[in-house]
């Protein structure tokens, strides 16, 4: 069993329902699943960037990402509907709880000029998105074999009501929420 799962369902399920003064067990947030994606604009001038981050999303995330392609045509981006423009990873079970512990106590230390996550990336339903600039944070991936910084996007589902319990949850797993405004 994963190291975070165990410290959730141990520590920190008990304490936040005690601190969220909840009714019934069943109510305490957890994490449902963990979807990160790579946005590969380029690819329409470079079928191979597309190649490049679904191997580095591989890496990452210990799982094969799915190919998006575009809804609709967007003739500003030179965008026509079923182009290749991205890659996703949606994580579960024990891959999920991989991850977050290698974000949360690796990857994100790593950042350059860290003074932790912006407290206001919930989208009002107890679910966080996080924006990382480059992908080369995670030390699974050989900075040599990397052809290009990209940027990518990590949501976290919780099952909270709001934001304010999705916060607790993961302030209880250690994410390193920046503090007051000024950092």
């Amino acid at each position: 069993m994963n190291r975070l799962k165990e410290i959730y369902r141990d520590e920190i399920a008990p304490a936040l329902f005690k601190e969220l003064d909840l009714k019934n067990v069943m109510q305490v947030p957890g994490i449902e699943k963990v979807v990160v994606n790579i946005g590969v604009g380029e690819a329409l001038d470079n079928p191979k960037a597309l190649d490049a981050a679904l191997n580095d999303l591989t890496i990452i995330t210990g799982q094969r990402p799915v190919v998006l392609k575009a809804k609709k045509d967007i003739s500003n981006f030179k965008l026509r509907a079923g182009r290749q423009i991205g890659v996703k990873v949606t994580l579960r079970g024990d891959k999920m709880w991989a991850f977050l512990d290698r974000l949360i106590n690796v990857a994100l230390p790593r950042l350059r000029d860290f003074r932790g996550i912006s407290p206001d990336s919930f989208d009002g339903r107890g679910n966080y998105t996080l924006g990382i600039r480059e992908q080369l944070i995670f030390p699974e991936l050989d900075y040599d074999k990397i052809d290009k910084l990209r940027g990518m996007e990590v949501s976290i589902v919780t099952t909270a009501d709001n934001d304010n319990q999705g916060r607790a949850l993961l302030s209880k797993f250690g994410m390193p929420f920046r503090k007051g405004q000024n950092g």
